[in-house]
């Protein structure tokens, strides 16, 4: 981050400010983590923070600290409207294009306060007065946790801050498997140990916590998984008709696209999900090596994301979407 900015923000946060934190829409566990890590970061520096998501945030994150506090944008949206437009300054985390928050864009393309963008995902949009983005890490947690240092606060890390930033860590780098996984990470974390987060019961909250529908859902969607070997390429589909027979709630498909990666010698793999309800099919992308499912995302589906992890829609028909993959993957080199 700039040196500018980072005396900017110092000077803006002297003194208590009415603050929003914005998440994506359907946060994850680094859009949550790093929000409510800002949150409690805030709290004690005397400011008046609030968590808006746009939308709900999966059961398996309810336990992070803070998380009863978050407010839903989709069930009062004339309370958090006024809430975001009257705040003093606004941190948007994990996402910097304004319409990854879906109808909340309205509201945010109203603001007169200054923007605070951190976020770890390609080609940022210009909205923030205050940009703190970098695709080199690989969690927006990371990111929270070098814009505490950034204001000299480190100190002020305690053990409620560590297990959100810890919890982003965790879930954004695969359990510290993913290439953009660094020995900067590691040392983040051990310094989060030290500070006296449980790391293994951040592991069995966010990883051991499942209910049976969650691994009869899991079960049926291995059973749907094609693999095309000569394109190096697996993908899995889930219809609504399967999400109801199996009482899909959200955060129960986390993760699932990951499973076609670990096929010996697959080295792309996707995820539709048919959700009727918002007339699309949400759509995974997971990748190793160099090929781009950002750019492929962007290309094709209306996506992006990062080089090995990204996500997308279609507005077609399930049947109609995996057919136009099936004819990219013609056309592509992996």
């Amino acid at each position: 981050m700039k040196k500018e900015a980072i005396f900017a923000l110092q000077e803006l946060l002297a003194t208590p400010k009415k603050i929003v934190i914005i998440p994506h829409r359907s946060p994850d566990g680094d859009a949550m983590g790093s929000t409510l890590a800002l949150y409690h970061f805030l709290q004690k520096e005397h400011h008046t923070a609030t968590v808006i998501s746009p939308n709900d945030f999966p059961n398996f994150l309810a336990w992070l600290p803070g998380s009863d506090k978050v407010l839903i944008y989709e069930n009062n949206k004339e309370v958090t409207s006024n809430i975001i437009l009257e705040a003093d300054l606004i941190f948007t985390l994990d996402f910097n294009a304004l319409h990854r928050t879906g109808e909340m864009e309205q509201v945010l393309t109203k603001v007169t306060a200054p923007m605070v963008m951190i976020d770890h995902h390609q080609k940022p949009d210009t909205f923030a007065t205050y940009t703190y983005s970098d695709t080199a890490y690989g969690s927006t947690c990371e990111m929270i946790y070098n814009f505490i240092g950034f204001l000299s606060k480190t100190d002020v890390i305690d053990t409620t801050i560590a297990t959100c930033i810890y919890t982003g860590i965790a879930t954004d780098s695969g359990s510290f498997r993913f290439p953009s996984t660094t020995s900067t990470t590691h040392r983040v974390v051990a310094d989060l140990i030290d500070r006296g987060i449980n790391n293994s019961e951040i592991h069995n909250q966010l990883f051991d916590n499942n209910s049976y529908n969650r691994l009869q859902l899991l079960g049926r969607a291995l059973q749907n998984m094609k693999v095309f070997p000569e394109y190096k390429t697996s993908y899995i589909t889930l219809s609504q008709k399967e999400l109801d027979e199996f009482h899909y709630e959200k955060g129960d498909t986390e993760g699932v696209v990951n499973y076609g990666l670990t096929i010996k010698g697959i080295l792309f793999a996707a995820i539709f999900i048919e959700h009727k309800d918002e007339k699309i099919i949400k759509i995974s992308f997971r990748s190793q090596g160099s090929f781009d499912v950002n750019q492929f995302a962007r290309d094709h589906f209306n996506g992006g994301g990062h080089i090995n992890a990204a996500g997308g829609k279609s507005y077609e028909s399930l049947q109609d979407t995996v057919k136009k993959f099936e004819n990219l993957l013609t056309k592509i080199t992996i």
